[in-house]
């Protein structure tokens, strides 16, 4: 998947929905608690390239370690479709689960292990 295009995606109910724009050369998976048990599948763009299309009022924050990263999910269906915080540079980023994406098929991608556990 090297080739760089917009993704629809969002939440399992609909009230989420945001474009990103990403070839998806690059996917983690990570072992801190929270994606561990989320089954979680990552892919980090700047914010310039992530557009909430809606559902901004339906999204509900969760933060924990050292409360950084602004993890949110869908009210209504609980699903965490994005990750809202920046990039080791301090750009704006949004990590997004790339599970949540229409036409992705996560068992044609090659993620790499991070280990978030250890930071």
């Amino acid at each position: 998947m090297a080739e760089t295009r917009t993704w629809k995606g969002g939440c399992h109910c609909g009230a989420v929905a945001f474009e990103a724009e990403s070839d998806l050369a690059q996917v983690i998976t990570c072992n801190c608690s929270l994606c561990r048990m989320r089954g979680s599948m990552l892919s980090f763009v700047p914010a310039t390239r992530f557009t909430l299309l809606q559902g901004e009022d339906r999204l509900t924050e969760y933060r924990f370690n050292k409360r950084v990263l602004q993890h949110l999910f869908c009210a209504t269906c609980g699903v965490a479709s994005f990750t809202r915080g920046a990039l080791p540079d301090g750009t704006p980023m949004a990590a997004i689960n790339v599970r949540c994406l229409e036409g992705v098929d996560p068992d044609a991608l090659s993620p790499v292990k991070f280990d978030g556990a250890s930071h």
